[in-house]
């Protein structure tokens, strides 16, 4: 035990004074508008060098300096909510294993070691999925890797296609691609690659299957690194890809993703299932702004959110266990008289999250939307923004209600035990940056303040959107149980709506249904039909009836000799009275 306490606090530490120097090293380069190229010569061997490649700029070590600020919460959270776990050590490193890779993909202007990062990321979150050995985990594991195999595989064919420019350092060609068909080529692979590793429409049913992970690997994994990675990759692209026709259809794909989570979040009664939806929710947002050109604010949401969203999960694996390992919102209610410090972190990222003025997600949401309004955009899309942002509201007020003021629905006599100083401590670092890191991240990253012009009813739209999200997640979640889902199962809607619009079984059994149909076809057909019939057992009966031929003579040698005998006797006879 001592031994695996010892291994969370190095590990800690030696992320926390990291996130201190990428934060100082940060400051400087912000100021200076410093880039740092560096080139790390691995092997030299005749005319052939093999080289690995550095770039340090203010938004690489920003990312950097986040990601290490929340795994080294979410270790220390670890210490206390894995401490009856007997392979602890294994997880904190597998743990580190992925902040590895993901540093590996931020520092990356190197197209391959992007690829190294993207693979670890991909590999080492199975083996976070399956932590939990049983069929569930099992199936979202598969399910998880799969489909990020598809994102592995663009940027292979990505690595393929920058053969043509003599060197995969992509950082150089970005203004020289524009030119030519290739840029055509890589960026819809690169998108399409972005697309699956954040959980777009149609690869997004393996974000809420991947909740089955422990709730700190839920908290780093699919809150701040690995989901936000496709929208890093776009952002690092994103001077390729202004002016492609992909970036229409990421829009309105990305548009589609948000709202999709949301309405499903509406309908969710699984506590993690419903942050992992708002995650799948933000990601559509952060993809949809940089769709429309505006990197820096994809990257400002991107950060902002991290911090409230590795918050929202950890206080959610906090009541997990005080519920006796029970996820569903139902059974829970009241908690905010039992477990005080828990319920203010909660309610504090779970406002953040709406966009509640002055906390962090308010500085990047309300900046988006309003960019959004003054963009000459069609009706839909507008829509799709305003009415997500409603939803959002919509189930962070159901999800508060359902925890804190519904009546406790578990057990007639339950001891819900006070707070866990240890997970505390690490909560209240991240409660801290997700009230003051928007205001602080605003000053960071625009160097100069945004010009926005609008309609007063523009401006106050969201507040519309907002009081009217409110307003219904407090009626749906007072309203007796199941009598809106009665209302529209009379429409047939509500498996449609709670479903994510039947995403998982259409891209799960969708996919595999018709492969798995041809190959138990080809085992009936082939293997066991003309296979059989030409090889095993074909030859099988064929041997099989010469030796029961060959039996029957063996069986019958001494009469057939005698009767051979007295035939070739009969036949001399002849010969000899035909001759004399």
């Amino acid at each position: 035990m001592k031994n695996n306490n010892s291994i969370c606090f190095i590990s800690f530490f030696f992320l926390f004074i990291f996130m201190l120097l990428n934060l100082a090293f940060m400051l400087y380069f912000l100021m200076g508008s410093t880039v740092i190229f560096l080139e790390w010569e691995i092997l030299s061997f005749n005319s052939m060098n093999i080289v690995f490649s550095i770039l340090l700029d203010w938004m690489s070590l920003l990312f950097m300096m986040f990601v290490s600020l929340i795994s080294s919460s979410v270790i220390f959270y670890s210490k206390s909510y894995m401490s009856s776990e007997l392979n602890l050590n294994r997880f904190i490193i597998l743990v580190l294993m992925f902040v590895l890779s993901m540093m590996l993909l931020i520092l990356s202007p190197n197209i391959i070691s992007i690829f190294l990062g993207w693979d670890g990321l991909g590999l080492v979150s199975y083996g976070l999925v399956i932590f939990y050995q049983n069929t569930k985990s099992y199936n979202a594991g598969m399910l998880t890797v799969l489909s990020n195999r598809v994102g592995d595989v663009m940027l292979l064919m990505v690595i393929a296609w920058m053969v043509n420019y003599g060197s995969w350092n992509f950082i150089f060609y970005l203004e020289l691609m524009k030119m030519d068909f290739c840029s055509w080529v890589i960026s819809g692979l690169i998108i399409m690659g972005a697309m699956t590793k954040s959980a777009q429409i149609p690869f997004s049913a393996w974000l809420p299957a991947a909740m089955a992970a422990p709730t700190p690997v839920s908290a780093l994994v699919h809150s701040s690194t690995l989901v936000t990675a496709g929208v890093y990759l776009l952002i690092r692209f994103n001077s390729l890809l202004i002016g492609t026709e992909f970036l229409k259809m990421l829009l309105l794909i990305s548009g589609l993703t948000m709202f999709m989570a949301g309405i499903s979040a509406v309908y969710e009664f699984d506590l993690k299932k419903i942050i992992a939806l708002s995650t799948l929710s933000q990601l559509g947002l952060m993809m949809s702004i940089l769709s429309m050109g505006f990197s820096d604010l994809a990257f400002f949401h991107l950060l902002t959110h991290a911090m409230f969203k590795a918050l929202l999960f950890m206080c959610a694996g906090m009541m997990i266990h005080m519920m006796n390992d029970n996820q569903d919102i139902r059974f829970m209610g009241g908690l905010s008289i039992y477990i005080p410090m828990t319920s203010l972190c909660f309610n504090i990222s779970n406002l953040s999250l709406c966009g509640i003025p002055f906390l962090s997600g308010f500085y990047s949401k309300d900046l988006i939307l309003e960019m959004v309004s003054m963009s000459n955009l069609n009706f839909f899309i507008f829509f799709l923004y305003y009415f997500s942002t409603g939803l959002t509201m919509f189930y962070s007020v159901r999800l508060s209600f359902y925890l804190m003021v519904n009546e406790f629905n578990l057990f007639s006599v339950f001891n819900l035990y006070d707070e866990d100083y240890t997970m505390l401590k690490s909560m209240i670092l991240l409660l801290f940056m997700s009230v003051i890191s928007g205001s602080i991240l605003s000053w960071f990253i625009f160097s100069y303040p945004y010009m926005i012009f609008l309609p007063i009813n523009l401006k106050i739209m969201v507040l519309y959107v907002s009081f009217l999200g409110v307003a219904m997640g407090w009626l749906i979640s007072s309203m007796n149980l199941y009598s809106m889902n009665k209302f529209l199962k009379f429409f047939n809607l509500s498996n449609f709506l709670s479903g994510m619009w039947f995403m998982p079984n259409l891209f799960t059994y969708g996919v595999n249904y018709s492969i798995l149909n041809l190959g138990s076809n080809l085992l009936k057909i082939i293997d066991f039909g003309w296979s059989e019939m030409y090889s095993g057992q074909g030859l099988y009966s064929v041997l099989k009836n010469y030796s029961i031929i060959f039996n029957i003579f063996l069986i019958n040698n001494f009469k057939i000799y005698l009767y051979s005998f007295v035939l070739w006797m009969m036949f001399m006879f002849l010969f000899m009275l035909k001759w004399f």
